[in-house]
């Protein structure tokens, strides 16, 4: 209980930012098309400095272990989760949108302030791999119907400064490099912006919509039922099933830092990547807007149902 409560406070503050840049477009300060370059740092600066600066942590065995069952929990259930909501799309007929919002959370802005928050920033480093596992299926999945590309780039996949930022994170991890502290401060200092960055765009973009067109979308509605109570149900199931959270002493907080990963809004990188690649931004803002309100319910609840399951 005293998790769900911490929890809801968190949400309530990164929906508090969403407000301030609404607050900038309606206040004629900025556009909110000018939102898209805040999208480009979030997207090839801030994340990346989230990702090195995590894994500037020391090499021990209790540390690759727990990095290796929070790698099999993340793998696992984003793998079948996939394979879930593209069955689901073609039930329904979602449209690419629908699906990457669905599918993809909003693990990568959110996991690392969530995780301080509620357990510490020792454990932010686990919640970096789901979040690295995911990047690998944005920049594939996610971008491909995204950008409606008929085939992936693999080249641009492997050189994208995401990927790099995941090589470079682990082999200064596995070779027990660690940067000069002027770096690693600089680092953690820009990657602290990833919550309030990705939640202004949200914001902006917000600022430019039909308010009426968007609560009165039931399509809406329904994309955020998908996202906040079927695919976390599910993602409990395999958890549950897997036993991972048996393998270690601290098994059960590997499990739900993958668990909270899992169960955030949709993710605002498909907003951010809707603006790059000329796909409905507006309609993506508006399901990360209403899976944010609606988060600040749900969130606790599944953290609630993780407490009492496993």
């Amino acid at each position: 209980m005293h998790i769900s409560l911490l929890l809801m406070n968190q949400i309530i503050q990164l929906f508090i930012m969403i407000f301030m840049g609404f607050i900038i477009v309606k206040a004629k300060l900025l556009k909110a098309e000018d939102s898209k370059i805040l999208s480009v740092i979030v997207l090839y600066l801030i994340i990346p400095c989230v990702i090195i600066n995590a894994f500037q942590v020391d090499y021990t065995p209790q540390t690759v272990k727990g990095l290796l069952i929070a790698l099999a929990g993340s793998v696992m259930t984003q793998v079948i989760l996939l394979i879930v909501v593209s069955i689901l799309g073609r039930i329904f007929h979602l449209n690419e949108v629908e699906v990457a919002s669905i599918y993809y959370s909003n693990s990568g802005n959110l996991i690392v302030p969530i995780v301080t928050f509620i357990l510490g920033k020792e454990w932010i480093l686990y919640g970096c791999v789901f979040m690295s596992v995911q990047l690998v299926f944005i920049w594939t999945h996610c971008k491909k119907i995204i950008s409606r590309e008929s085939s992936y780039d693999w080249r641009k996949i492997v050189l994208n400064i995401n990927m790099i930022s995941i090589a470079i994170g682990i082999i200064l991890f596995l070779t027990r490099i660690h940067l000069p502290a002027i770096i690693n401060n600089t680092l953690s200092a820009v990657g602290s912006m990833i919550g309030p960055a990705s939640m202004i765009v949200t914001g902006m973009l917000f600022a430019g919509m039909d308010f009426k067109q968007i609560f009165a979308n039931k399509r809406v509605y329904f994309v955020s039922f998908l996202r906040l109570i079927i695919v976390p149900i599910i993602a409990l199931f395999l958890i549950k099933c897997s036993q991972l959270s048996t393998f270690s002493s601290n098994g059960n907080k590997l499990m739900l830092i993958v668990f909270l990963a899992i169960i955030t809004p949709s993710a605002s990188t498909v907003t951010q990547m809707c603006q790059v690649y000329g796909n409905d931004s507006q309609y993506a803002s508006a399901i990360n807007v209403v899976t944010t309100l609606l988060a600040i319910i749900t969130m606790p609840l599944m953290v609630m149902l993780f407490q009492i399951a496993i």
